[in-house]
């Protein structure tokens, strides 16, 4: 494994290095490490660095400059953008709200967990998973917000063979610790996922968590991930206060399905 003294290529690792490497830059810019509107370290630098090809270096460049992070100025190099007012969440990244708002946007963000524990899913949740009828698996209701203010109230449902992970997950439990990261370290990396939003008025339960009126239209998003072998392993439904998180979607040309590890 290369290491730096601000991050690693982790050569056993699933993830792409283009994305492995893309996550070290963006870590540094957000630290403040790079400061913005400073040039990057150039291809052959992090070439060397990281002991990685220039080809994948170059990917990862461009994958920072399709997430609006760096900027290339033409004869001189790839440079750190200035720092977004957005303060939405990239639905289409690999990364939960919560890594999201605390890792890229230095946001506060608290977790009340509402209820968690064994529960038979719904229908739907059964068909998304490729489970029997009626299967009991693990349910993870929780209200998310943002700068004090509720902004998100999502349900999570795991299937049967993360009950024992979820159940000795205090933190999880607590809303103290992240369910993205505690399922990774899990070995259940994301993959892919199928996410679906569309607008619908809330429950009473949800409408009193998040402090707005039943009568008011929400978006909620509904997602199935994967492992990267096709392994389903989580279901949510999140519904979202637009109002305080608009949801960002960044749309690129570079072409990221074809690349060398």
């Amino acid at each position: 494994m290369t290491t730096s003294t601000e991050g690693s290529i982790d050569r056993q690792s699933v993830v792409p290095y283009y994305q492995q490497l893309a996550s070290v830059l963006e870590g540094r810019i957000s630290s403040g490490a790079i400061a913005r509107g400073a040039k990057l370290p150039s291809e052959n630098e992090l070439s060397v660095q990281f002991e990685l090809s220039r080809a994948t270096v170059r990917q990862a460049l461009q994958f920072l400059e399709s997430r609006g992070v760096a900027q290339r100025i033409p004869n001189r190099g790839v440079f750190a953008s200035a720092r977004k007012d957005g303060t939405g969440w990239v639905i289409q990244g690999k990364e939960g709200f919560l890594e999201n708002a605390m890792g890229h946007q230095n946001r506060s963000v608290s977790t009340r967990v509402l209820r968690s524990g064994t529960a038979t899913f719904p229908d739907h949740v059964c068909q998304a998973l490729n489970l029997p009828s009626e299967t009991v698996g693990f349910e993870l209701v929780r209200v998310r917000s943002l700068d004090g203010t509720p902004a998100l109230f999502s349900t999570n449902y795991s299937p049967p063979i993360l009950t024992p992970v979820l159940a000795s997950a205090s933190e999880v439990l607590a809303g103290e610790a992240s369910l993205t990261t505690l399922l990774t370290n899990a070995g259940f990396s994301l993959g892919g996922a199928n996410r679906i939003i569309r607008a619908a008025r809330p429950t009473p339960e949800i409408a009193e968590a998040l402090a707005i009126d039943e009568d008011e239209p929400m978006l909620c998003i509904r997602s199935t991930s994967w492992t990267p072998e096709g392994l389903r392993y989580d279901v949510y439904e999140t519904w979202v206060r637009s109002d305080i998180i608009p949801l960002e979607v960044d749309v690129s040309t570079v072409d990221l399905g074809n690349v060398a590890r």
